[in-house]
């Protein structure tokens, strides 16, 4: 495959015609159209819808587009480490994270980093879900759960213990849980979809059946009905300290269990290589993580 006629492709795309892809790269308009012809008669599949007046992509277009994208990066890193020059960290980043973990520890990283790489810029998707890193080309996916796809690389970046947490009002109210089993008797605030919290006990898992009156399909939702009174949630460390030490929220230890600790998760597509501008957003993040866990120690 032709590296110039796929850079042609990703540049209409991108420009929305191929006269413009031709002024972006410095060639004419017939060359253009020649190797985007070129290119799909190599793939055998028409790749975009084009007259006069407009272009469009075709649905094997759409598929390949991120993919076309992915190996003229793929390049660029390539001639980056053989050239040698700096780290390497440029482009474009993207990430994907959850939002409370986004808004917590990710967004205050920016402006330090994006100083110390001029040539960086990061794009961050914030949901609770886990994205389609090819086909969205996403570069990296800071995830907190247990790690089912084996068809993905992750690398693991701390531990991410939890905790059970509930307003000063709603323990005055309520009182507050002894046992994993008195929280049948709570209002418990879950993610949408959830019926039971894992506890440890003496190494054994135990799953906690909930009743709840209210989930949310994030766990900023979780968080903000809990800081209102609404009932007791189970939270990341890094994302309740602040509200520990002002005293919004309390800890509750239970005398029989504790909650089950997950991991945060350095996602990585299978299909393209760790790049400079992955590894320096990953290391920077590792530092941060350790402060959090210094503090929370």
């Amino acid at each position: 495959m032709d590296l110039d006629e796929v850079l042609v492709f990703t540049a209409a795309a991108s420009g929305g015609s191929l006269a413009e892809a031709a002024r972006r790269l410095g060639i004419t308009p017939m060359i253009a159209t020649r190797r985007l012809a070129s290119l799909e008669q190599a793939l055998g599949v028409r790749l975009m819808h084009r007259t006069t007046r407009s272009l469009s992509l075709t649905p094997e277009g759409e598929t390949f587009l991120p993919y076309a994208q992915g190996l003229l990066e793929t390049e660029r890193q390539a001639r980056t480490l053989l050239r040698g020059d700096g780290d390497g960290a440029t482009g474009l980043l993207r990430v994907s994270a959850p939002v409370a973990f986004s808004i917590k520890l990710i967004a205050p990283l920016m402006p330090s980093l994006l100083d110390d790489h001029p040539g960086l810029k990061v794009s961050l998707d914030m949901s609770d879900t886990m994205p389609d890193l090819v086909a969205s080309g996403i570069d990296l996916a800071i995830r907190v759960a247990r790690l089912k796809d084996s068809s993905l690389i992750a690398k693991k970046l701390a531990e991410n213990p939890r905790s059970l947490v509930a307003s000063p009002s709603y323990v005055e109210k309520h009182g507050s849980p002894r046992t994993s089993g008195d929280l049948i008797n709570h209002q418990c605030l879950p993610l949408h979809g959830v019926s039971h919290w894992t506890f440890l006990s003496a190494g054994v898992e135990r799953h906690v059946r909930l009743q709840s009156r209210f989930s949310s399909t994030s766990i900023e939702g979780c968080h903000a009905a809990c800081l209102a009174g609404a009932g007791i949630t189970l939270l990341s460390d890094w994302n309740i300290a602040d509200d520990l030490d002002a005293g919004r929220l309390i800890r509750i230890r239970l005398e029989d269990a504790a909650p089950e600790t997950l991991a945060i998760w350095a996602v990585y597509p299978t299909t393209k290589l760790v790049a400079p501008k992955v590894r320096v957003f990953i290391d920077r993040l590792m530092g941060a993580l350790g402060k959090t866990a210094k503090g929370n120690a």
